[in-house]
C-alpha cells in the first residue's frame, strides 16, 4: 500500500500546478516516503486539465480527476478521497499557501501517534483583516458547537488514516467540518499542528465572504444530521407530541371550564368557548403537533433509503483505477 496519497482539489490554478508537484515528490522522496499525488481540476476554465496531463504523464504517481464544471471543494475532496489509496491522506490546497513541507511530520503524527486526524493550524496567517476575523469568531462557534478543541477548521492542510477518508461524505460546503463529521462517525481521535502558512504567490482567492454564511448554515445542518440522521422521528416526534399535548390539554380545559360554569356553577357565561384566544392557540398547537409528528414519520422513512448520491460528473481521469 502507498505511504501517503495527497489530494489536492483546484480550480484555475495553471500556474501553481508544475511547483507545487515537484515540491511534493522532493520533499517525500527525501523523507522515504512512497507517494501518489491526487490533483482534482474543479471544472477548471484556464489550462490547469492540459497540464495535469502533461505531469501524470511524465510521472506516474501523479493522478487526475476533473469535473464537467465547478462544483466546489467538497465535492473535490469527496471524490479525491474515493480515489485515495494512501494509508495516509493528506489533503492540502493548490495554491501554495499550504507548505508541502509538512508532509513528512502531518505523516508521522498520525502514523507514529495513532491519530485520526491532524489539523494543520496556521498560526500566523497572511491574509487581510476582512478574512483572519470572520475566521477567528467562525472558528470559536464551532469549537463551541461541536465540541472539538481546534483553531483553524478551515486549514486545507490536514492529514488523516484512511479509513477516516473512506467513512464519510463530503457535499456543500461541508469541507470545513470534516473534523466534525469524522468525530460522528466515531473517529473521534484529533489533534492539531502549527504550520506554516505562505503568501500567495500566484493567482487570487476563489472564495468570498458568503463561504462564512454558508458555512454557518452547514454547521447547524451537520448538528442536526449528526445526531438525528438515523432517527429523525425523535426530534419532530417529541417536540411534535409535546406540541399535541399542550394544545390538546389546553382545549380540553377552556371546554371544562365552559361545562362547569353552565351546568355545575350556573354561572351566565360571557363569552363561548371559540371566542377565548387560548382555544385558537390550543388548535394552532394541535395541528403543528400533528404536522411535526408526521414529518418525523416521513424524515424516518427517507432515513432508511440512500443516502451520499453523488450530484456531480467525472469526466475524465487518468491513472485513477
Amino acid at each position: 500500500m502507498t505511504d501517503i496519497s495527497v489530494v489536492v482539489p483546484l480550480y484555475n490554478e495553471e500556474e501553481s500546478l508544475n511547483e507545487l508537484v515537484s515540491w511534493i515528490g522532493r520533499v517525500s522522496e527525501m523523507a522515504g516516503l512512497d507517494y501518489e499525488v491526487i490533483l482534482i481540476d474543479d471544472g477548471s476554465n484556464d489550462s490547469s486539465w492540459q497540464i495535469i496531463t502533461q505531469l501524470a504523464g511524465a510521472n506516474h504517481r501523479v493522478k487526475g480527476i476533473r469535473f464537467n464544471r465547478n462544483y466546489g471543494k467538497s465535492a473535490a475532496l469527496d471524490t479525491g478521497f474515493k480515489a485515495a489509496r494512501g494509508e495516509v491522506v493528506i489533503t492540502m490546497d493548490a495554491d501554495l499557501q499550504d507548505n508541502p513541507d509538512e508532509i513528512p511530520a502531518l505523516y508521522r503524527k498520525v502514523k507514529e501517534e495513532g491519530y485520526d486526524i491532524v489539523s494543520g493550524w496556521k498560526k500566523k496567517r497572511h491574509d487581510p483583516l476582512s478574512k483572519t476575523i470572520p475566521s477567528r469568531f467562525f472558528n470559536m462557534v464551532t469549537r463551541r458547537m461541536s465540541g472539538i478543541k481546534l483553531h483553524d477548521f478551515n486549514c486545507g492542510l490536514k492529514a488523516y488514516r484512511q479509513p477516516v477518508v473512506k467513512n464519510i461524505n463530503l457535499y456543500g460546503e461541508m469541507h470545513r467540518y470534516i473534523p466534525v463529521i469524522a468525530k460522528w462517525q466515531g473517529f473521534a481521535k484529533i489533534t492539531e499542528q502549527v504550520v506554516t502558512h505562505q503568501k500567495r504567490k500566484y493567482g487570487k482567492t476563489k472564495f468570498g465572504f458568503e463561504r462564512f454564511i454558508f458555512g454557518f448554515l452547514d454547521l447547524l445542518t451537520i448538528t442536526f444530521v449528526s445526531r438525528f440522521r438515523k432517527r429523525p422521528m425523535h426530534f419532530f416526534g417529541t417536540f411534535g407530541v409535546l406540541s399535541f399535548l399542550f394544545g390538546f390539554v389546553s382545549a380540553l380545559w377552556i371546554i371544562w371550564q365552559k361545562i362547569d360554569a353552565v351546568y355545575f356553577a350556573k354561572i351566565p357565561v360571557k363569552r363561548e368557548v371559540v371566542e377565548q384566544p387560548l382555544f385558537f392557540l390550543a388548535l394552532v398547537a394541535i395541528v403543528i403537533g400533528v404536522q411535526l409528528f408526521l414529518a418525523g414519520f416521513i424524515a424516518e422513512l427517507l432515513a432508511r433509503q440512500s443516502a451520499g448520491k453523488k450530484e456531480y460528473l467525472v469526466i475524465e481521469t487518468i491513472g485513477v483505477e
